[in-house]
């Protein structure tokens, strides 16, 4: 029986007292129990930031990438075992900037990973310059003026982009949480849950506080998932009400699933065929 002790790790956190990251990488702990997935069949990968961080405090395997890189290695370690499930950890300055086209690609290809974007709407890392998801206006040490950009909406372009699982979460609500990771895990294809994610350090306009005046559950309104056209409105929906739950959710095959090879499985349990490959090489 898989117990949220398996997934603990010795490492010192440091991350700020208070910040939304805790309860981000509680709520996985929790889905993982949930659907019984032991640690040796899990695979975390992250980049470069606060929320890279998150692999270093769970006992599975790990990769971390560098800045913005998470996702094509996510991609190549499906496409190599196709049977293991893999979840990305990143932050929004990571998977929208530094990350921005690997994000677009990675939902054209719809690759069968769980990706979690711990939003906190500045770079945490670095001391809380602007990220692409600041709202304009938000004055920051670096942006002294406030910010002059409109803010990146990631749920409007994974929808427009096709997306077949879409979905806001927020640290503060774990029992919401959890079961946003619980079925972005169990989706056949890539899953976006951008979780609102304060820090406590950095951005003191969208606190905790903030948050939980506006952020409702779609969940209790009788939102319809597959219902293209309403997801699309509440991605826009921002201020004074932000919706948080599944906004689209539409089963389609994923990218794994077209490779006709990997019908036979993963590529892993193949032999290796090392005269064939230098066949290959000498005729190159």
């Amino acid at each position: 029986m898989v117990t949220v002790n398996d997934f603990e790790c010795s490492f010192e956190n440091k991350w700020c007292p208070g910040c939304g990251n805790f309860d981000i990488l509680d709520s996985m702990k929790e889905a993982f129990v949930s659907l019984s997935m032991a640690p040796k069949n899990v695979l975390l990968i992250s980049g470069i930031g606060q929320a890279a961080k998150t692999p270093h405090f769970l006992q599975c395997n790990m990769f971390h990438s560098l800045h913005g890189r998470a996702l094509p290695l996510a991609t190549g370690a499906k496409i190599a075992n196709n049977k293991l499930t893999i979840v990305v950890n990143s932050g929004d300055g990571d998977c929208y900037g530094e990350g921005g086209n690997h994000f677009l690609s990675a939902i054209r290809r719809n690759i069968d990973i769980t990706l979690l974007v711990h939003d906190n709407k500045v770079y945490g890392l670095t001391k809380g310059q602007a990220s692409p998801t600041s709202d304009a206006g938000l004055v920051t040490k670096h942006q002294p003026h406030g910010v002059l950009m409109e803010p990146f909406n990631p749920l409007a372009v994974a929808l427009s982009l096709g997306a077949g699982f879409v979905a806001r979460g927020f640290s503060g609500n774990k029992h919401q949480l959890t079961g946003l990771i619980e079925e972005g895990i169990k989706y056949n294809g890539l899953a976006l849950i951008n979780i609102l994610q304060p820090c406590v350090s950095f951005n003191r306009v969208n606190t905790y506080g903030w948050y939980k005046k506006r952020v409702y559950d779609i969940g209790e309104e009788n939102h319809r998932p597959d219902d293209f056209r309403h997801a699309m409105d509440l991605a826009f929906e921002w201020g004074e009400r932000i919706p948080t739950g599944i906004l689209y959710k539409k089963d389609k095959a994923s990218y794994t699933d077209k490779i006709q090879v990997l019908n036979d499985g993963p590529l892993i349990d193949k032999p290796y065929a090392s005269e064939k490959i230098k066949a290959v090489l000498s005729g190159i």
